[in-house]
């Protein structure tokens, strides 16, 4: 379990950007097993194609709070292997003035069958300073399978079979599925079970669900959202435990608005900068 949170080397910028990324999805990937068993068409979706959420990430080092990055999610329509299909895109990228000391370039695609929302294919690129990943899954619903391809650097590339069993998503198409859920069943405190596929391994945790909480992102906006707080597995810059905290809308649309970690040596936060294309408007935001 360990592997789910460990992000290898410690630089700041590859931090950042990880744990943006990270963090956002691991709050949303705790309905997974809900959102496979409840299935639905695209009309019943949280998101449409067309939707853009931006966010920044910022680096607290020695009480100073850095804006290294931004991370984009994106919806969009197009076709895989001649068949209809939604991709799902997150890009994550240092500033230009932050490139100086580290460059960062990460990107996750994942394309979906549009009614379903089960994930066709995974990619995953990797560039931050000198080291560079690639990760590769392909989804067979016929016989139930993942095909893991993983390149890591100059290591040899490793390649593996899975058994995809129900409610096991990639981490990006389970940022978008979990949207669907209708939170109002859980009591403050509920475990909520976690399932996917990282690094080319099936992982399984919780999630522990919070509450109701009003937060501001960095303009000052307020939204009413829901809380909650993922169980971390020791790891390089993690201790065991429940350090993470996020923030998500409470209305349709089921936004991360922010999204908070201690690591070993300082903390990070994910915020909210603006959104496109909602499908419903952010009803969670409190208006002044």
């Amino acid at each position: 379990m360990a592997g789910l949170f460990n992000f290898g080397i410690s630089h700041p910028g590859r931090i950042i950007l990880r744990l943006k990324l990270l963090c956002l999805t691991l709050f949303f990937s705790g309905h997974g097993l809900m959102v496979a068993q409840n299935g639905g068409g695209s009309n019943q979706l949280a998101y449409q194609p067309g939707e853009r959420v931006f966010y920044n990430a910022y680096y607290n080092w020695n009480f100073i709070w850095i804006n290294a990055g931004e991370v984009i999610f994106s919806v969009d329509t197009t076709l895989w292997n001649n068949q209809p299909s939604w991709l799902f895109k997150a890009a994550g990228n240092t500033y230009k003035a932050y490139d100086l000391f580290f460059k960062v370039r990460d990107t996750f695609e994942v394309w979906t069958n549009p009614e379903t929302q089960q994930p066709y294919e995974f990619k995953r690129s990797t560039r931050e300073g000198s080291y560079s990943s690639f990760h590769h899954y392909l989804f067979d619903p016929k016989d139930r399978s993942i095909r893991a391809h993983i390149q890591k650097g100059e290591a040899v590339a490793r390649d593996t079979s899975l058994a995809w069993s129900p409610g096991t998503f990639d981490l990006l198409s389970m940022v978008y599925q979990a949207r669907n859920i209708d939170f109002s069943g859980y009591s403050e405190g509920a475990k909520i079970p976690i399932r996917m596929i990282v690094d080319g391994e099936i992982h399984d945790s919780y999630i522990r669900f919070l509450g109701v909480e009003v937060v501001k992102n960095r303009d000052d906006r307020e939204f009413r959202c829901l809380k909650f707080s993922p169980l971390l597995m020791e790891g390089t810059i993690f201790r065991k435990g429940e350090d993470m905290t996020v923030w998500v809308t409470d209305d349709k649309s089921r936004v991360p608005v922010v999204v908070e970690a201690k690591i070993l040596f300082g903390s990070v936060k994910a915020v909210l900068t603006g959104t496109e294309g909602l499908k419903y408007p952010l009803s969670a935001e409190q208006k002044k």
